[in-house]
C-alpha cells in the first residue's frame, strides 16, 4: 500500500488551504528533532530568569573567595601555600559549620614540600566535614589508548575528607551552565579500567548539611537538574580569603567568631586569573559566574527543592505543531492583518502563561518551537494566500473591474462568488453583420479589430461597475448588481449601452480609415432574477448567470436591427430607469418558451433630450456615409442636437452615419451637417448631429432660439 502513495493522496484527507499549515507543522517538528531550536529555547529560559530578577538566597550558604583583594593583601601569587588553606579551614571549623566545600584541586604534591600537604591534610581531618573536589577526565593517548585521569587530591591532603567530582555540565549548544549533575561515573581506585558511580560535589555537601541538622527538601531524582539560579555573581555572601586568615600583626582574623556557625561554607577562586568562571543565565559575556558560586546556586536549589522542572519535550513538540496549524487557521479564517493581531495576542497569552508557570511553579515549557510553529504556519499560509490571490486576480481580471476585483478578493471567503439567486441586469451587445464583415477581412485583421473593440467595450463596462460575464465571438455579455449589490444597476447598464454606441462610432472611424469597413452594434438589456455565481467543472470554472432573464436579454439584442434602434430594454428594466433616459415604446415581444409577451422600449441618446425641438419643414438630401447611397427626405423638427426626418428608407437603420443638406422652409440659408441615425419609429428617422460646420451651427442655434419662444 505504501508503494502506491502519492503526494496528491494527502489532499484527500487535508483541505488544500491547510496544506501550508501542515507543512509548517512537519517542518517545525523536524527542526525540533534535529535540535536546531534548542539554543533559542535556552535563550528564552535565560530571558525568564532576567525578567524574574535576582532573589535573596534562603539557604545558609557563604563563600570564602580567593579574589583580587586577597592576592593584594597577602602579597602572594598563585598557588598559595596549602598550609594557608589549612589555617582557613581550621578557622572555619572552629565555628562548627554544617559543611565545608573546597572547590580547589590538589592532584600533585605541593611544590613547597610534604609539610605543606600535611598541614592541609591535618586541618581537613580535624574538621571532619570537608568535601574536597576532584576532576576525573578521560583522555586518548597514542600508543596507549583510552586513559582515565582521576585528578583526586594527593593522599596526605584527602585523609579524613570526602572526595567528589566538581565538574560543571556545560551545554553543547552554547557552553552555558544550566544543569548540575547529581552523580557521575569515575574510575575505580582499585582498577582504572573500571567505573563506579559517585555523588557529585554538591550532593555530598547537601548530605553532610542535612546530617548536621539542616532542614531541606528531598534530593531530586535523575542524573541532572536544571539549576534555579538566584541571581548574578555575589548574590550569595562573599568573604575575602584574606579576612579569614590570621595575618602578621593581627592576633585574630577580621571575620568575627561564630560567623560560620550553622552554615555551609564554600572555598573557591573568583579571580579571573584562575579561569574558573562560566556563563550562566545571569552572567554572560565579560561578566561570568565563578564556579564556586555556581555550586552555591546548586546547593540552594537542592535545599529549597525548587529545581526548574522541564515540561516533557514531546509536549512542547506537539504544541509547536499545533501552533503551526493555529497560525494557518487564523489566516484562513481571518483577514491577514487581523490574523497577525490574533496570532500576536495568542503568543502573548501563551508567553505570559509560560512565564507564570516559571515564576510561581518553577516549571519551564519550551516556547520557542511553538513561536516558530506559529510564525511558520502564519507565514506559509499568507504566502500561499498571496500566490493564490494573484492567480485568482489574473483569472478574474477579465471579468471584473479593478475596484470590484479588490472586493471579490477581499470577500473571497464569504461565498461572494457562490451560486445564488439574485436580481440582476444583463446587457448583451453584438456587432451587426459581423459574419459578413469577417469574410471581407483576413483572420489576423479580424482578430486585431475584435481585440481593440472588446477592450474598449470592457473598459466601459468596468467604468460603470459592471462585470463581464463572457465574450461570445464579437458579443459581450455583462452583468450588473453582481457579485455585489448596486441599487442603480439598471441605470448603469443603460449608460453602458449608450456609451457603447459612442465608442463604437470612434472605433468604426478608425477602421474605416484603415481597412474601409464600418461597424455598428446593438444592445439588449433586461432586468430580473437569475442564478449567479461560479459554474463549470473542477477543471474550469466561470463566473456567469443563467435563467430566463438572461435569455430575454440575448433576445432583445438580436431584434435591435429589426426595430431600427441601437438599444432595446425590457419593461422590467424600463421601470427601474426613473425617467433617467429618453425612451419610446416599441411594442411587445414573446420569448421562446414563454406565453406572456414582454413590452420593449428603445433608448434614445441622451443628447437628443438636452436641446429643445422646434418644427421645421424643409427639403433634405441624405448621403449614406461610406456607401454613397442617397435619398430625399423632409425635415419634421430640429434642435441644436439633431433633427427628425421623414422619407428615410427603412433599410437605413439606427446607428447609420449620414451627411445631411437641407434648405427651404423658414431656413435663412442651407444647412450642412454630419450625423448618425439614433432611432427609427413610425416612418421617421431621428438623426443626432455629430458635426456642424462653422456656418451652420449659428444658423441652427438662431432658428431654434427664435421659434422656441
Amino acid at each position: 500500500m505504501l508503494g502506491s502513495w502519492r503526494p496528491r493522496t494527502l489532499v484527500k484527507y487535508v483541505p488544500f488551504r491547510y496544506l501550508p499549515g501542515v507543512a509548517a507543522a512537519v517542518a517545525v517538528v523536524v527542526l525540533v528533532a534535529l535540535g536546531l531550536v534548542e539554543e533559542r529555547e535556552y535563550w528564552s529560559l535565560e530571558r525568564f530568569f532576567e525578567f524574574r530578577g535576582a532573589r535573596r538566597p534562603t539557604a545558609p550558604i557563604v563563600i570564602v573567595v580567593i579574589d583580587e583583594p586577597s592576592f593584594f593583601e597577602l602579597n602572594k601569587q598563585w598557588p598559595f601555600p596549602r598550609k594557608w588553606h589549612g589555617e582557613v579551614i581550621r578557622r572555619i571549623a572552629a565555628d562548627r559549620p554544617l559543611a565545608i566545600g573546597v572547590d580547589l584541586l590538589f592532584p600533585e604534591p605541593s611544590s613547597m614540600g610534604p609539610d605543606d600537604d600535611q598541614a592541609l591534610g591535618a586541618a581537613v581531618e580535624a574538621a571532619g566535614n570537608v568535601v574536597l573536589g576532584s576532576a576525573p577526565k578521560i583522555e586518548y593517548r597514542p600508543g596507549i589508548g583510552v586513559q582515565w585521569d582521576q585528578n583526586i587530591p594527593v593522599a596526605p591532603v584527602r585523609r579524613g575528607a570526602i572526595v567528589a567530582p566538581v565538574q560543571m555540565v556545560q551545554d553543547d549548544v552554547d557552553g552555558h551552565v544550566r544543569k548540575a549533575p547529581l552523580r557521575l561515573a569515575v574510575p575505580d581506585e582499585a582498577g582504572k579500567d573500571q567505573l563506579r558511580v559517585v555523588d557529585a560535589f554538591d550532593v555530598q555537601l547537601y548530605r553532610l548539611a542535612t546530617r548536621a541538622g539542616l532542614r531541606a527538601a528531598p534530593l531530586p531524582r535523575g542524573d541532572t537538574v536544571l539549576v534555579n539560579f538566584n541571581g548574578p555573581p555575589q548574590t550569595f555572601p562573599w568573604v575575602p580569603y584574606y579576612k579569614v586568615m590570621v595575618r602578621e600583626g593581627q592576633p585574630e582574623p577580621e571575620v568575627e567568631r561564630g560567623f560560620f556557625t550553622g552554615k555551609i561554607v564554600l572555598i573557591g577562586p573568583t579571580s579571573d586569573v584562575l579561569h574558573d568562571v562560566f556563563p550562566t543565565a545571569f552572567a554572560r559575556g565579560s561578566e561570568q559566574m565563578p564556579g564556586v558560586e555556581i555550586h552555591a546556586n546548586v546547593l540552594e536549589t537542592y535545599i529549597r527543592g525548587n529545581r526548574v522542572q522541564e515540561v516533557p519535550r514531546w509536549i512542547s513538540t506537539v504544541l509547536a505543531a499545533a501552533g503551526a496549524l493555529v497560525g494557518a487557521a487564523l489566516v484562513i479564517r481571518l483577514h491577514a492583518a487581523r490574523a497577525l493581531a490574533s496570532a500576536a495576542l495568542l503568543w502573548c497569552v501563551l508567553t505570559i502563561f509560560a512565564y507564570v508557570g516559571f515564576l510561581y511553579f518553577d516549571t519551564w515549557m519550551r516556547g520557542m518551537a511553538g513561536t516558530l510553529g506559529l510564525l511558520l504556519g502564519y507565514g506559509a499560509t499568507v504566502v500561499e494566500n498571496f500566490v493564490r490571490e494573484q492567480r485568482e486576480k489574473r483569472r478574474l481580471s477579465q471579468f471584473f473591474s479593478p475596484e470590484v476585483l479588490r472586493e471579490v478578493v477581499r470577500h473571497r471567503d464569504d461565498n461572494s462568488l457562490g451560486s445564488t439567486r439574485r436580481l440582476v441586469t444583463v446587457l448583451f451587445s453584438d456587432i451587426r453583420g459581423f459574419t459578413t464583415l469577417s469574410e471581407r477581412l483576413e483572420p489576423e485583421q479580424v482578430a486585431e479589430m475584435l481585440r481593440e473593440y472588446l477592450s474598449e467595450m470592457t473598459e466601459i463596462v468596468f467604468r460603470h461597475g459592471g462585470t463581464v460575464d463572457k465574450y461570445i465571438g464579437d458579443c459581450v455579455m455583462a452583468l450588473y448588481n453582481a457579485p455585489f449589490e448596486d441599487p442603480d444597476h439598471a441605470v448603469k447598464a443603460v449608460r453602458t449601452g449608450l456609451e457603447f454606441q459612442e465608442k463604437t462610432l470612434e472605433v468604426s472611424r478608425r477602421w474605416e480609415e484603415k481597412l474601409g469597413v464600418q461597424i455598428r452594434n446593438g444592445v439588449g438589456i433586461n432586468t430580473g432574477e437569475a442564478v449567479v455565481g461560479t459554474m463549470g467543472s473542477r477543471q474550469r470554472l466561470e463566473y456567469t448567470a443563467i435563467g430566463d432573464t438572461i435569455n430575454l436579454g440575448a433576445r432583445l439584442e438580436s431584434i435591435t436591427k429589426e426595430y431600427g434602434v441601437s438599444i432595446i430594454v425590457s419593461e422590467y428594466t424600463h421601470r427601474m430607469l426613473k425617467n433617467e433616459f429618453m425612451t419610446r415604446e416599441l411594442g411587445q415581444v414573446t420569448v421562446k418558451g414563454k406565453s406572456q409577451p414582454v413590452k420593449i422600449f428603445g433608448v434614445l441618446p441622451g443628447s437628443l433630450r438636452k436641446h429643445p425641438r422646434v418644427a421645421l419643414e424643409a427639403a433634405a438630401m441624405l448621403l449614406l456615409v461610406g456607401v454613397g447611397e442617397t435619398c430625399r427626405a423632409t425635415t419634421r423638427d430640429i434642435s441644436e442636437g439633431g433633427m427628425a426626418l421623414g422619407g428615410v428608407p427603412e433599410t437605413w437603420a439606427a446607428g447609420t452615419e449620414v451627411e445631411i443638406r437641407c434648405e427651404g422652409g423658414l431656413l435663412p440659408k442651407p444647412l450642412t451637417a454630419a450625423g448618425i441615425i439614433a432611432w427609427r419609429r413610425d416612418g421617421l428617422a431621428g438623426v443626432k448631429f455629430t458635426g456642424l460646420d462653422a456656418e451652420t451651427a449659428p444658423v441652427v442655434a438662431d432658428y431654434v432660439a427664435t421659434h422656441a419662444r
